[in-house]
């Protein structure tokens, strides 16, 4: 389909996106890989009548180790991103849709976007990751745990402009990403992202996240009361990740209704703890 009509401007520094948000109100919209809002665009469930280009913005597009932090430009692309060894982040990166979807596609604007059915939101979460943002009174930091308010709605003030995402390196863990689609290409039905740190064979810290059981990514807070402190046993994983749908709202669609999205839930969960525990 082809979208409305709408202006096109291309700018070059993050003021000049700030400012042209600031004007152009709540008509304009930034465009970076464009891979979350074209869509929409196209379908015309979305009409901005202008597009701040930011795509060749410069300093805000690579992926960096600093001390205990990865620090992420915010148009990084998934592709990009899942060649940096930067943990989980890499690992769920390298599962978004298909090449052409991961090498143009941007970490920033997956966040901006606020889809619950998107990969990287629940990895940002279960990390305790942090979102840089620009705007008109300057900077500011979000933890991820304040940033997705409600489906396809974020913290970001109407004018302010993902910048950078902020990581902890998580070193000592062991990750684990579960995902179940209809399609490789296909959003999440269900997803799960896991971080387990085993020391003496037990469970001294566990992180789980849920992708598309409710209106944003969610934290599973009864997955990890349950593994904290336990053996890490195929018993004590299985009796935690029984508790993955606990506290959820999964909304029915096409691919499938609640209940089954909670059994999902419960299955990938025990998967990704695994595979967190194994490389732990």
């Amino acid at each position: 389909m082809i979208t409305a009509e709408f202006e096109y401007e291309r700018v070059s520094s993050v003021a000049e996106a700030v400012s042209a948000l600031v004007s152009g109100g709540d008509d304009a919209k930034l465009l970076a890989g464009g891979h979350s809002l074209v869509p929409l665009m196209k379908l015309r469930l979305a009409a901005p009548g202008r597009l701040i280009d930011i795509s060749r913005v410069p300093g805000i597009s690579g992926v960096e180790r600093d001390d205990a932090l990865w620090r992420i430009g915010a148009l990084c692309t998934h592709a990009r991103l899942s060649r940096s060894g930067a943990g989980l982040i890499s690992q769920v990166a390298a599962t978004i849709a298909d090449p052409q979807v991961r090498n143009r596609g941007t970490i920033g604007g997956s966040l901006a976007h606020g889809d619950p059915a998107s990969d990287l939101p629940a990895a940002i979460l279960a990390l305790d990751g942090s979102v840089v943002a620009h705007g008109p009174e300057g900077e500011r930091t979000i933890p991820a745990a304040e940033f997705f308010s409600d489906y396809m709605e974020t913290a970001l003030g109407p004018a302010e402009m993902v910048c950078e995402v902020l990581v902890p390196a998580m070193d000592g863990y062991g990750f684990g990403y579960e995902k179940f689609n209809r399609r490789a290409e296909d959003w999440a039905v269900v997803a799960v992202a896991a971080a387990v740190k085993v020391v003496d064979g037990a469970c001294a810290d566990v992180r789980v996240a849920l992708t598309n059981m409710g209106p944003t990514p969610l934290r599973a807070a009864a997955v990890e009361a349950g593994l904290r402190g336990q053996p890490t046993s195929e018993e004590s994983i299985r009796a935690a990740a029984a508790h993955a749908a606990d506290d959820t709202d999964p909304p029915a669609d096409l691919d499938a209704d609640a209940d089954y999205k909670r059994h999902l839930a419960t299955v990938l969960c025990e998967r990704a703890l695994r595979a967190a525990v194994g490389v732990a």
